[in-house]
């Protein structure tokens, strides 16, 4: 037998993928008769099946168009497909069994069930289907392999293979941005953009925060209404913002050395619709935030007021916490700046004494506003008696006068 002859099979497989129709409407080109077309695409208008009768050079609508091939799919989408295995012959075709794979850049996934596999006879224009229905979590080239074995007439065992390659696009943009605020909060803005050929409605974007913070969404207004109103409808290319804060909990905040260590914020979950109801669910890699520097010693205002009256001296407290991994003997000096709104009240150049890593100190500070406005606290230095280095510390806070 010549190698390349095809063997015909006893039994024949067919594969469709289960999906919904598009919308699709008719394109208009039309020109008027004088012209040199003439009638020509006059005439191709009113033969287009998704035309409206004596309304052609008018959009009235959009019809159902079932799928024309294979097509492809977005990541986070269900993949569904129709399998079956007819008998075209005129005798029963004994141990008839399916089997489907689908393969991805880096694994093999079986797809069929127990009952699809089970070997069974067919009988003369019998039919054997299965229904798969599987999420896909790849990007790239994925390709289904389906395997049908049967018994032949000669009672050997015979199978055949044929493959379908689909793509598996990236339905959404996802863009994050951080701030680390003073107050250890961490602010995250993420930007959702739709990628895809049509409009998608957005039913949840929402953060699942890591073990080391808790989430506050800040996407609602009164009575826990969206910001973006009932429905959150994004044509291609169009974004949305959405912002959460992120604060530290209690054991984590206390412990500077934690803190600092504490770089996973959490992960993004997003469930979409396409324009025909088809669901998809996106899920991002845990989102990592560039842990601030705190140096040797960092320095936080508490209690500060954010209004105070003008020739009226007001009090905060100041937190110095030692970052480093040495023992630190310090000395405050408060320094009146020539240009500065703010005269310090109190004594400078305190002894704060030895202050161990990780540990923090408390002191209550006042200022004095001279002049009215917004204005920055300056003025607060830490001097290091082991190593002589001095420590400037301005513009941590503002504080408005009035």
């Amino acid at each position: 037998m010549d190698p390349k002859e095809v063997v015909e099979h006893l039994v024949a497989l067919k594969v469709m993928r289960l999906t919904k129709p598009a919308l699709i409407s008719p394109k208009i080109v039309t020109c008027d008769s004088k012209d040199l077309p003439g009638n020509i695409l006059n005439n191709y208008l009113k033969d287009d099946a998704t035309s409206v009768s004596q309304m052609e050079t008018l959009a009235a609508g959009q019809f159902l168009l079932l799928p024309q091939s294979f097509g492809n799919i977005y990541l986070g989408e269900t993949f569904s497909c129709y399998v079956c295995v007819h008998n075209e012959t005129n005798l029963p075709v004994q141990s008839v069994s399916i089997k489907a794979d689908l393969q991805t850049n880096s694994q093999r996934i079986p797809l069929t069930t127990q009952q699809s596999q089970t070997p069974s006879m067919l009988d003369v224009e019998e039919t054997l289907s299965d229904v798969i229905h599987h999420e896909v979590k790849d990007l790239g080239t994925h390709i289904l392999v389906c395997e049908v074995t049967y018994m032949s007439i000669y009672n050997t065992l015979q199978s055949f293979r044929k493959f379908f390659k689909f793509e598996v696009m990236k339905p959404l943009d996802v863009k994050t941005k951080f701030y680390n605020a003073e107050s250890d909060d961490v602010y995250l803005e993420a930007q959702v953009q739709n990628i895809t050929s049509g409009a998608i409605t957005l039913e949840q974007v929402s953060l699942e925060s890591s073990q080391q913070f808790s989430v506050k969404s800040l996407n609602e207004v009164k009575d826990e209404e969206s910001v973006f109103g009932d429905i959150t409808l994004l044509q291609p290319q169009e974004s949305c913002q959405y912002l959460y804060c992120l604060r530290p909990r209690e054991n984590i905040s206390n412990d500077i050395k934690l803190l600092a260590a504490a770089k996973n914020i959490g992960k993004l979950d997003i469930v979409w619709r396409s324009n025909l109801g088809e669901k998809g669910r996106l899920q991002t890699s845990q989102l990592q935030r560039m842990t601030p520097d705190f140096g040797d010693i960092r320095v936080t205002y508490e209690k500060l007021p954010s209004r105070v009256p003008v020739d009226q001296p007001f009090m905060f407290q100041c937190k110095i916490t030692n970052a480093s991994e040495r023992t630190l003997n310090l000395i405050l000096k408060l320094r009146s700046l020539q240009d500065s709104s703010l005269i310090w009240c109190g004594i400078s150049n305190r002894k704060l004494g030895p202050l161990e890593p990780g540990n923090s100190i408390c002191l209550s500070l006042t200022a004095l506003p001279i002049n009215t406005g917004l204005h920055s606290i300056t003025g607060v230095s830490l001097v290091d008696l082991f190593l002589k280095r001095t420590y400037d510390y301005d513009d941590l806070a503002y504080v408005y006068v009035c």
